[in-house]
């Protein structure tokens, strides 16, 4: 029901374009060798390997679809030294069943864009799909444009999402159902096994998960840009860096995707549409957590109730260390304040929080409120460099990059992935990659694209 087999298609050629050494390295695998740009690239296939592409449902922009990789196959698991199973996936690998007419191919750009922003989540301590190579394939890809092509293999604790249960739940099969949620709870929750209702501690994990992520999120600026259901993993990891961007200025409202024309995916949104999908997910498992329809509801309802206050639980955890204080409800209202006036002002996001608020700007009032907390914590309030990241995938250098290299020059890629894998550490030279655009860049608004 969820997946269907076939091979990758194959390309004119392939020319490694970037591979993650270090991610190779952490999976206990070895460098990158002539045999593996054919697999790498979808030439050929691994000893062993029965790629599937995966069948699921998903809500887009609230509407309801039913869904598939149309341009992804699976080519197995691996098993880390750590112990835990990873999927990997080539994306770009040619047309599926679930393609819906597309040609199933990627472009260069958005390909390395998925590499770059899953390395910095990672390095940012944000849970993340990540990417182990990207090689070009020779061909062009017809979007607006004729485009170079390539092909991502991506590396993810596994590609289950909400879509997945919405796809099973739309088919009324509840032995499906059953089946999927107690493979979901071995893969990633096993705690919830030996509990008196494991498809409600599986949910419940899922939520906690979920609103964690989406904190660390908001914290550091990011805006997914495309948070359909079938974009959310069930594992709370990050997953597919389609229109992504982070913040410069601070503007709660801010869109970055080309097509999220309503807002729906604004920055301030996240947190209210993760709730949302997690809803479509409750809906979805209802016949396995109780057979009883009303028991089933008040279960899921109880557990949802639960993500708000675990959300900001999290976020001013998060945003309370930033300003290098404590936890605690009288610094919500400091964070907002502050939040608020960046929003009057412009200000930048990540500048502000690592030149520490008062050399900012931050108003006076502001400032003393600040540090009289700070007193009361017996903390230092400037000593937040170790969570304030001084590179962030600034949108102007991640552009410059990426069209270096569809260009055939790499360096400012590799220069910019390796700067933002050591994001709270100043680096002499590098000045530039923390700045926050000058006003003629600000004035003219940041679109990101899909890439499908």
């Amino acid at each position: 029901m969820l997946y269907t087999r076939q091979g990758p298609t194959p390309v004119a050629e392939s020319r490694l374009g970037v591979f993650n050494h270090l991610l190779a390295r952490e999976l206990g695998m070895g460098e990158v060798v002539d045999a593996d740009l054919a697999f790498l690239g979808g030439n050929a296939v691994p000893p062993g390997s029965q790629p599937f592409a995966q069948g699921y449902a998903g809500h887009q922009y609230g509407h309801f679809t039913m869904l598939g990789d149309g341009r992804a196959l699976v080519l197995g698991e691996h098993r880390g030294p750590d112990g835990q199973l990873y999927d990997l996936q080539l994306k770009g690998s040619g047309p599926t069943p679930y393609s819906r007419s597309g040609d199933g191919r990627a472009a260069l750009g958005p390909m390395l864009r998925e590499y770059l922003m899953g390395e910095a989540m990672h390095a940012l301590g944000i849970p993340s799909t990540r990417a182990l190579a990207v090689v070009e394939t020779g061909e062009p890809v017809w979007r607006q444009t004729a485009l170079p092509g390539a092909v991502l293999t991506r590396v993810a604790h596994s590609h289950l999402r909400v879509g997945t249960f919405e796809f099973v739940a739309a088919t009324d099969d509840r032995a499906a159902l059953q089946a999927l949620t107690e493979y979901a709870i071995v893969r990633h929750y096993p705690q919830a096994a030996g509990t008196p209702n494991p498809a409600a501690a599986f949910f419940q994990s899922v939520v906690a998960a979920q609103a964690r992520l989406v904190a660390q999120w908001m914290a550091v600026g990011f805006v997914h840009g495309v948070m359909n259901t079938d974009n959310m993993a069930i594992s709370g990891q990050t997953i597919d860096y389609g229109p992504c961007a982070f913040l410069d200025a601070y503007r709660a409202g801010q869109v970055f995707s080309s097509i999220d024309r309503q807002g729906r995916y604004a920055y301030a949104n996240q947190p209210g549409i993760a709730l949302w999908n997690l809803t479509r997910l409750a809906e979805a498992l209802l016949p396995v957590i109780d057979l009883d329809l009303d028991r089933a509801v008040a279960t899921a309802q109880s557990i949802l109730d639960a993500f708000t206050p675990q959300y900001r639980d999290h976020y001013y955890a998060l945003m309370a260390a930033k300003l290098g204080l404590r936890k605690g409800e009288e610094r919500e209202g400091l964070v907002d304040d502050l939040l608020a006036w960046m929003e009057e002002t412009g200000a930048d996001y990540t500048t502000t929080f690592r030149l520490s608020p008062d050399r900012a700007g931050a108003p006076a009032a502001w400032v003393r409120r600040w540090r009289a907390f700070a007193v009361e914590d017996g903390l230092d309030p400037v000593g937040t460099n170790h969570v304030n990241p001084q590179y962030i995938p600034r949108n102007r250098r991640v552009d410059e990059a990426l069209t270096a290299a569809e260009a055939g020059d790499y360096e400012p890629f590799h220069r910019l992935v390796d700067l933002l894998r050591t994001p709270f550490t100043s680096r002499p030279g590098f000045e530039a990659y923390a700045d926050a655009p000058g006003s003629d860049e600000a004035a003219e608004p940041f679109v990101t694209y899909c890439g499908t």
